[in-house]
């Protein structure tokens, strides 16, 4: 199966913002956790999948009320149960890149134990095959 990317924007408003006026954190965790269950959920039932483990979103720029972002979300890794997906998070007007890291998800049946998925990842791309290279690191 070809990764896709799933692309999800978003509107900065006034309730999203910190006490510095920027980007809340905890905003853009909420965000960037489900721009990636939107990217899993399209390739398994959402009601077999859990979030196990933020790996890292650093920040590099601050975002403002009234900028809008762009979520782009990757399946970038697959095990048995387990599959990875990069998230990067954008500024809507000029695509600089302000947070990026991965998501790792478990594939569980109804009693919430893991289970195999049977999801194999057609690397055709560079940019695919470095995006696994990274994700199958976290892994470790």
């Amino acid at each position: 199966m070809k990764p896709q990317t799933f692309a999800t924007h978003r509107l900065v408003k006034s309730e999203d913002l910190n006490h510095h006026g920027t980007l809340f954190a905890g905003r853009t965790a909420e965000w960037f956790v489900e721009s990636g269950f939107i990217a899993v959920s399209s390739y398994l039932n959402p009601k077999n999948i859990v979030c196990l483990k933020i790996h890292g979103m650093e920040f590099k720029h601050p975002v403002k009320g009234g900028e809008t972002i762009l979520l782009n979300s990757k399946l970038a890794y697959t095990g048995k149960s387990s599959l990875i997906v990069n998230v990067s998070v954008l500024l809507g007007k000029d695509h600089k890149v302000l947070v990026d890291g991965f998501i790792s998800f478990v594939h569980v049946d109804d009693n919430t134990k893991s289970t195999p998925h049977n999801i194999e990842l057609d690397l055709e791309t560079e940019a695919d095959k470095l995006l696994y290279a990274k994700a199958s690191l976290l892994k470790k």
